[in-house]
């Protein structure tokens, strides 16, 4: 189960961020993923886009299992395991959007920037705890 207590607990890392940016930065996030797939979809190619679907669909299955994994299971080292895949991922993504729609491609660098930023977040929380 989901408890605030336990996180709020946790030794945090220096570069943490106060717990208000991250939804709005999440917010921006995803309108910036959902654009991304927006513009791959509707760029007309002859290359095919099975590939870059198929990358897209096991990063977001990965990018819901972090939280759960993170905040009701507690499990900071698997969660780790998961967001390395998550960067692993997104960089295909970026790889294979950029392949058909430059745009799509470029516009997910925020992303998986972000990205490598909470990896090192989660990192550090392991470390420290």
């Amino acid at each position: 189960m989901y408890s605030s207590l336990w996180y709020d607990n946790l030794t945090k890392p220096f570069l943490q961020p106060p717990a208000w940016v991250f939804p709005p930065v999440w917010i921006i996030l995803y309108g910036t993923i959902l654009t991304s797939v927006i513009l791959y979809t509707i760029t007309i190619s002859s290359k095919d886009k099975k590939s870059g679907y198929i990358c897209f669909i096991v990063h977001m299955i990965f990018n819901l299992l972090w939280s759960p994994v993170f905040f009701y299971l507690h499990r900071t080292d698997i969660a780790l395991g998961i967001v390395l895949i998550m960067d692993f991922t997104a960089l295909l993504v970026i790889y294979r959007f950029f392949r058909i729609s430059k745009i799509s491609g470029l516009i997910l660098i925020p992303y998986f920037l972000w990205l490598v930023f909470a990896t090192y977040l989660n990192a550090q929380i392991c470390l420290l705890n």
